[in-house]
């Protein structure tokens, strides 16, 4: 049995990559698993697994000096056999606890460099700078530590000539998560998007996309806006009214929603860091049996539109910064009912053969025993 620590500074203690799917996997092989957050909600114990609260850190700023520094005093506190960094700003950290006699995994969700050269905000000259000072630090960082865990095959391809310790362990969901959907002919005439809500997942395009609808399908948006002016311009727009704005729901609602649903929708623009992503999402939609409309990205398209082996015929791909794309990608799923149940059905069985948590956690638990 080993002594786990996962640390985070940034995301929520029952983030479903880290504790619902990583932590709980390690704790019911039978290690000790603990969770160090930083939320100030206080110490919790959940499904086996202890969760030591470092304290709240209030802003991107605090976040990243303060609370990296109260996070690793905790790990250090808890004299782990292994820690594993799920926030880039915890890598001097892991450094320092190897010197401890810790074994340190970094735990790589987005390919930082690329996603810091796509932020729209920043002038290319300091995207460029950012991006390549944080590579350098990267790999000097992670060229030292014990393993490397990517989140997609194409992160895993950059940090095997880092670290031949690397693994890709894909958020694929759990199947059993989205089975109560409803028959196909007592759902609403709705369809959903499901995640956050700004402009480069492109919600403004979904706004207009309902602006033009020749069928009465409502959007369903579960989700938290990121860019206050930007909720406040769209829901000035006439394609407003045929949106139900729901907030951040429960993993439990999410799935009630999908499983009420027509289709799910995946329309993020075409950043750097998009093209290659996996966005757990697009797999949450074909686990509850949905068709999904997603961008028209090469890896994506063959997964939506592939042969029987990749998901086949699962959803349609469309040029996610054309509004009448979209809406015509809606209206023509809404309008043939059993194509889209067909889909949906090929999604599914793509999840339970393939996509799924559980073909994920099996190289989760060899890598650890390698370790």
């Amino acid at each position: 049995m080993l002594n786990i620590a996962h640390l985070t500074s940034a995301h929520p203690r029952h983030d479903a990559r880290i504790f619902g799917k990583q932590c709980r996997t390690l704790a019911d092989h039978g290690h000790r698993v603990t969770l160090v957050v930083a939320d100030g909600r206080g110490d919790e114990d959940r499904h086996g697994i202890h969760i030591v609260d470092a304290g709240d850190a209030r802003g991107r700023l605090q976040r990243m000096m303060s609370a990296t520094t109260r996070v690793y005093r905790c790990a250090l506190a808890l004299a782990p056999d292994v820690v594993q960094l799920h926030d880039p700003e915890l890598l001097p950290a892991g450094l320092l606890l190897q010197r401890h006699g810790c074994k340190v995994i970094f735990d790589a969700h987005e390919d930082v460099p690329r996603q810091l050269l796509g932020k729209p905000y920043l002038p290319p000259w300091t995207r460029r700078t950012l991006a390549a000072t944080y590579a350098r630090f990267e790999h000097q960082a992670c060229r030292r530590l014990d393993g490397v865990i990517t989140a997609t095959p194409f992160i895993r391809e950059r940090f095997e000539r880092i670290n031949r310790a690397t693994v890709d362990i894909n958020n694929f969901p759990m199947p059993e998560e989205f089975g109560a959907d409803l028959a196909w002919a007592d759902k609403p005439l709705q369809v959903c998007y499901a995640g956050g809500l700004s402009a480069i997942r492109g919600i403004a395009e979904l706004v207009r996309a309902c602006e033009l609808l020749q069928t009465p399908v409502r959007l369903q948006l579960a989700g938290a806006f990121s860019e206050p002016a930007l909720a406040a311009q769209l829901r000035a727009r006439p394609g407003w009214r045929h949106i139900d704005a729901l907030g951040q729901l429960a993993r439990g609602d999410v799935a009630a929603l999908l499983g009420a649903s027509r289709a799910g929708l995946v329309t993020l623009h075409p950043t750097l860091n998009h093209l290659d992503a996996l966005p757990v999402k697009m797999f949450e939609y074909m686990a509850a049996g949905i068709p999904v409309i997603a961008s028209d990205f090469p890896r994506w398209r063959a997964i939506v539109e592939g042969d029987s082996a990749d998901g086949g015929a699962c959803g349609l791909c469309v040029d996610p910064c054309d509004p009448p794309a979209i809406a015509a990608a809606i209206d023509y799923l809404a309008g043939h009912p059993d194509i889209a149940r067909r889909m949906g059905d090929n999604g599914r069985r793509a999840v339970r053969t393939r996509y799924n948590w559980r073909s994920q956690s099996t190289k989760l638990i060899d890598f650890y025993d390698h370790l």
